[in-house]
């Protein structure tokens, strides 16, 4: 009965796990299947390089989109990750135990609000100061950036706290032990150790980032254009997709379909340039 019990179990795994690789498997299928048609048509190079996108007059250039996708999602990291990680170290290293767990529940809370909330929290309140600071409309890449790094606060800050606390606390009193203080124990021993974790935490992070659609397309102004600055207004490759897929028929829906194989294949380079930085770390080791 119990060996019964195990096969089963066993199988309903395997059946999980496999659910997952054809659910990846499915979506890659589609992409491809109806984006690199498009592609084709309209051509690999004005896709990919054109700097016009007006569906009308069959003009579909996504390279501002592109661009835009790249700086908004930078800025995020530069504003997130650094705030994320000395939020990690606190939590990990220095959070007295009364008010760990407000501030973990916080943290968790942040992860669950919709990203429609956070855009109005933007729309509302990030604009407005921004327009009354800096002057222009206030939409801007500048906004975008700071709201995507609120935004992806808790997805690395989560995985990051995991990684530290995973490290052996005898590199910890080792470091100690040879006269380190306990901040420098702890940026140049305990973080290297944790590496892997920390960069998987900012790669989803960064996932996240280029991923958002909502709360970017209420802050970031939707212009389909070059980025002209750090105020102006811009369209990212999700918020175009997003725009515009509604009305959107013929050649015009396939060229935001290939969009969308743009943005998976972002992803995909992003998952292997961590792979590769891991097993060079490993091989380094």
């Amino acid at each position: 009965m119990n060996r019964f019990k195990e096969q089963a179990m066993k199988i309903v795994f395997m059946v999980a796990a496999c659910a997952s690789v054809l659910a990846v498997f499915l979506i890659c299928l589609f992409l491809f299947a109806n984006g690199i048609p498009a592609i084709a048509k309209i051509g690999p190079l004005k896709f990919l390089l054109g700097t016009v996108w007006k569906p009308s007059n069959d003009k579909f250039g996504i390279f501002p989109m592109i661009i835009a996708s790249i700086y908004v999602t930078g800025g995020a990291i530069l504003v997130g990750v650094p705030i994320a990680l000395f939020t990690s170290v606190f939590m990990a290293r220095y959070c007295p135990k009364k008010i760990y767990r407000p501030l973990k529940s916080g943290i968790e809370l942040m992860a669950g609000v919709p990203s429609i909330v956070y855009g109005f929290f933007g729309l509302v309140l990030m604009v407005p100061l921004l327009r009354n600071t800096f002057g222009g409309t206030g939409t801007s890449w500048l906004a975008a950036s700071l709201l995507l790094g609120i935004m992806i606060l808790p997805t690395i800050i989560g995985p990051t706290e995991s990684a530290l606390r995973s490290v052996s606390e005898s590199y910890y009193e080792g470091s100690l032990a040879l006269g380190a203080t306990k901040e420098r124990s702890i940026f140049v021993v305990m973080l290297p150790a944790a590496k892997s974790g920390i960069l998987a935490a900012v790669v989803l992070g960064i996932g996240r980032a280029i991923g958002e659609t909502m709360a970017v397309i209420m802050v970031a102004g939707n212009q389909a254009r070059m980025p002209a600055g750090l105020l102006k207004g811009l369209r990212t490759m999700t918020a175009n997709i997003v725009t515009e897929m509604g009305y959107a028929t013929g050649l015009h829906r396939e060229a935001l379909i290939a969009t969308g194989v743009v943005l998976f294949v972002f992803i995909l380079i992003i998952n292997l340039s961590l792979s590769l930085l891991n097993r060079r770390s490993e091989n380094a080791n």
